[in-house]
């Protein structure tokens, strides 16, 4: 099968409170979903491993893996908004390595794309703090592993969650390594991710944010994506794509003000597993963001699983407008202008 799916029922026990919008219940009503029939046929299921504590200081400050490490077996609230429980380290160890097993997968050719649908999500985390209900950065891991451990040169993360991944960001601001793209609500939590947020030093260019206004539907994302990150893709030429894929920009979603149905989902993911197919033989890692609809998460998980295994939900009249009308929002023009010096593909 090419793809595969990494689960597991310690990401179900993470439970950081009883009203948190970040619970159990969203893995539960994903995981119902793929037991249904028209699904359960189209992948294969991964276990997933912890990561040691040498992989963790990859991306994250000793001290701080220390600091997560002393939460097992107990409740701690870290920050504002992101707190643990007794299976909470665990859960995050796991959560990290399974993006280590699903890339072991897709580089020994069990799989061509996995989606590891995990909790507690990742992006927000930084070197040394938790933030954004996000403990350890799951989507940064994965890349320095592939880095490291895979000898990878050209890693592009894409970030389509609600919310810009500023944890992301900063692992990898001054690297050229890494291409970070991020469409996202601005100004919104965490209120980083403007457009001359481009990178530092060897990684000039390599950061590319799309800031957009609340309200951006199918239509708009779509337009974001095929004539910004798709010329960026393809002068970058990357050897793996990695998706913080966060479902939070779902038109039903109570933590966010955007109108993406779950066709426009699946046109994302149409486009990130064509940038895929190109340049990098189909290797495609998504892990789960965001996303607190719980209707929201099971569709659009759905659609893209559908997507990806070429059977798309997406109406044949949908995907010719999607694909032939331009509704730009307006701050397009400033990433043009300012990325066009390091991607002369914009121009």
């Amino acid at each position: 099968m090419a793809i595969a799916i990494v689960k597991d029922e310690i990401f179900l026990k993470h439970n950081p409170g009883e009203y948190h919008p970040e619970r159990p219940e969203r893995l539960e009503k994903i995981y119902s979903r793929l037991e249904k029939p028209d699904i359960a046929e189209l992948y294969k299921t991964l276990a997933p491993r912890e990561a040691t504590f040498e992989e963790l200081t990859w991306n994250h400050a000793p001290e701080y893996v220390k600091t997560v490490q002393q939460t097992s077996g107990q409740h701690v609230q870290l920050d504002a908004d992101t707190a643990t429980s007794p299976e909470s380290f665990e859960a995050a160890l796991k959560a990290v390595g399974a993006q280590f097993v699903g890339l072991g997968a897709i580089f020994s050719g069990q799989a061509q794309h996995v989606f590891a649908l995990v909790r507690p999500p990742g992006h927000h985390a930084e070197y040394d703090r938790a933030m954004g209900f996000c403990l350890f950065n799951n989507i940064a891991l994965a890349a320095h592993y592939a880095l490291k451990k895979l000898g990878l040169k050209r890693i592009l993360i894409v970030d389509w969650d609600l919310h810009h991944g500023n944890g992301t960001q900063k692992s990898f601001y001054t690297s050229k390594e890494v291409l970070f793209f991020s469409s996202h609500q601005y100004p919104y939590y965490p209120g980083t991710g403007r457009v001359e947020e481009i990178g530092e030093g060897e990684g000039r260019g390599f950061t590319v944010n799309v800031p957009l206004p609340a309200g951006c539907g199918d239509l708009e994302y779509a337009t974001v994506y095929r004539k910004i990150l798709l010329p960026v893709a393809e002068s970058f030429k990357p050897e793996l794509v990695l998706v913080s894929a966060g479902f939070d920009i779902y038109f039903g979603d109570p933590l966010g003000g955007m109108q993406v149905t779950p066709i426009g989902i699946a046109y994302l993911a149409r486009l990130v597993k064509q940038i895929a197919d190109k340049h990098c033989q189909g290797r495609l890692l998504l892990t789960l963001e965001g996303g607190y609809s719980l209707q929201g998460l099971a569709d659009s998980v759905a659609a893209v699983l559908f997507e990806l295994a070429g059977r798309s939900v997406i109406p044949t009249d949908k995907l010719e407008e999607m694909e032939e009308t331009d509704r730009e929002p307006e701050v397009l023009t400033h990433v043009r202008a300012i990325h066009k010096t390091f991607w002369p593909e914009l121009s």
